[in-house]
């Protein structure tokens, strides 16, 4: 498969298992057929998208979608992490939280969050949420490469081109 034709990752940290559901019907009903995979909390969501323990890393290009409060490590706090990672600080992060706490959007935006969603009412926001995202994956004009440079003058730059299909398919 040519880098032309990369399929987006979707990766959800959700440690409540009804929101999990709501967010995967959400998926179904529009029609998004994006691989989904799911971590329970923070430091779960961290070994995937770095591939620690023995698995490879969460396929390029990507799109997260953190809860806030996860056990073991927060949504912001694995936000600022993949703020600070020199692979992962140009990944495009969504907050769909509880929370609507002003110092959890003033921190989630500091960190450059896509998007702040509020899960107020679990079937009918999700739908919202992910064709929000889904939109903004399709009218968006990305760049065809990050700015991700290595420090010894290489070059390391990944395609964000998104499927010709643009119902579906984010």
């Amino acid at each position: 498969m040519s880098d032309m034709n990369k399929t987006v990752h979707i990766l959800l940290a959700e440690d409540d298992l009804i929101d999990e559901k709501a967010f995967l019907r959400a998926i179904q009903k529009l029609r998004i057929t994006n691989p989904v995979t799911v971590a329970r909390d923070g430091v779960e969501a961290w070994d995937i998208l770095k591939g620690n323990q023995g698995k490879p890393p969460l396929p390029r290009p990507n799109l997260l979608v953190l809860d806030i409060n996860m056990p073991r490590m927060n949504g912001l706090e694995l936000l600022e992490r993949i703020r600070d990672d020199a692979e992962l600080h140009d990944s495009i992060v969504f907050m769909l939280t509880t929370s609507n706490d002003d110092g959890d959007k003033i921190d989630a935006f500091n960190l450059n969050v896509a998007g702040y969603m509020l899960k107020s009412d679990v079937g009918n926001s999700f739908v919202k949420a992910v064709e929000l995202v889904d939109n903004y994956w399709r009218v968006v004009e990305f760049p065809r490469s990050t700015g991700v440079h290595k420090a010894i003058g290489g070059d390391d730059r990944r395609d964000y081109v998104r499927h010709p299909d643009s119902r579906g398919v984010l």
